[in-house]
């Protein structure tokens, strides 16, 4: 679908539209297709029955601050598809009311937030708004947009703070907003919503971008970061620095590993995994590289050798619903339904990856919709968040 833009009516007032790269996504069978429809129409039941009936928002607290991001999940997941996303009034009403929601949460300065979290919360809200088709939601998003670009560290940003050469460890990197080292996941989420808003991958800000995402990846061939050299893993870490105070010292949740080198000396490294891989991966098929780039051959090199759905490859059951959405986005983006799988012992075999991903879905699902926490870090004992994000990857197989 490149260069489609996808339109969809809902109510009558109310269009979607999203901008993708060339996809083919999976290829499930159809007993895999009809099971994933069944788990969406109950994930969307469950979280229609969480929402505010005053506002349109989800998971909202009396005295704030409150997360818009959970509303732009939301909207992400139910609206992946034109058919579902309009099937009865009631849906049609529901995501009316958590647009407005989106709108009342924007700031003066563009971001759409409550105090805290401005990037996060601002990208994941743009993302969905980008969605709609109307006046309104493009003077949003374009207000959104000139914001996001404002928290991104590079040579010519105006706030001192964010100002850096692309010499230092931050340069191309966004954090939470408001200064503070810049990480992984919040580059995945400002990526989603640049692509979601059609930002084209020669934009500078996806070029400045492609150079944070190359010192996180654990390859001496790619990443120019001293805590690089040596390791051919091949997938990403968290970040560049722990903190402002530990330039370049790099970042990983999954700490570290052992790697042999070519003289055969072994070395402790930081451990690429699996979410943080995938959101990097997905990073570089929205920025066009192409499929025999040695930044893709090597991320794909690590999927190959580490593919699993069972759990966040090198933490464990930590991240696993994040991991899913970004596994789903990333080998949807990509195109290949069947993967080649190398085992640790080198023989290989071959995976349907949008099959695992709803099998591993099954198993997750509660009765009522909902989906079970597996482990309470980065909030992932939230239902409303995890069933999101599961929402959003059956989106992927669906679409």
């Amino acid at each position: 679908m490149t260069g489609l833009r996808r339109i969809m009516t809902v109510a009558g007032a109310f269009a979607f539209g999203t901008t993708a790269l060339a996809q083919t996504g999976g290829q499930p069978t159809a007993e895999h297709l009809d099971q994933a429809r069944q788990m969406r129409d109950k994930a969307a039941a469950f979280l229609l029955s969480q929402q505010d009936e005053d506002t349109g928002g989800w998971n909202l607290r009396p005295d704030g601050p409150n997360l818009p991001a959970f509303t732009g999940l939301v909207l992400l997941g139910m609206t992946a598809d034109e058919a579902f996303a309009q099937r009865d009034d009631a849906t049609r009403t529901a995501l009316e009311a958590a647009y407005e929601f989106l709108y009342s949460m924007q700031q003066g300065d563009g971001g759409i937030y409550d105090r805290i979290l401005p990037q996060y919360n601002t990208a994941i809200s743009l993302a969905a708004l980008s969605r709609l088709d109307t006046k309104r939601a493009e003077d949003a998003t374009k207000d959104a947009l000139a914001y996001l670009r404002t928290l991104q560290y590079s040579e010519d940003n105006p706030n001192p703070e964010l100002q850096v050469s692309r010499s230092h460890a931050f340069y191309g990197g966004i954090g939470y907003g408001g200064g503070g080292r810049p990480d992984n996941s919040n580059m995945h989420m400002f990526m989603w919503a640049l692509e979601e808003a059609g930002v084209p991958s020669d934009d500078p800000a996806v070029q400045r971008a492609l150079v944070f995402l190359e010192r996180t990846q654990m390859d001496d061939r790619i990443n120019d970061m001293d805590y690089a050299t040596g390791s051919r893993q091949g997938g990403f870490v968290y970040a560049t620095s722990p903190s402002g105070e530990q330039l370049g010292a790099g970042e990983s949740k999954a700490k570290m590993i052992e790697e042999t080198l070519d003289d055969g000396t072994k070395i402790s490294r930081l451990r690429a995994y699996g979410s943080m891989t995938y959101a990097g991966f997905k990073s570089y098929v929205y920025a066009d590289l192409d499929a025999s780039d040695l930044r893709v051959t090597a991320a794909r090199d690590w999927i190959s050798k580490n593919y699993t759905l069972e759990h966040n490859p090198g933490l464990g059951a930590e991240g696993t619903y994040y991991f899913l959405l970004t596994f789903s986005r990333a080998l949807d983006a990509f195109g290949e339904p069947i993967l080649e799988i190398t085992s640790e012992e080198g023989s290989t075999r071959e995976a349907n990856w949008a099959n695992d991903l709803i099998d591993r879905l099954a198993e997750l699902q509660n009765e009522d919709g909902s989906f079970r926490s597996v482990n309470d870090r980065w909030m992932e004992n939230d239902p409303v968040l995890i069933t999101s994000y599961a929402l959003v990857a059956l989106g992927e197989v669906l679409d």
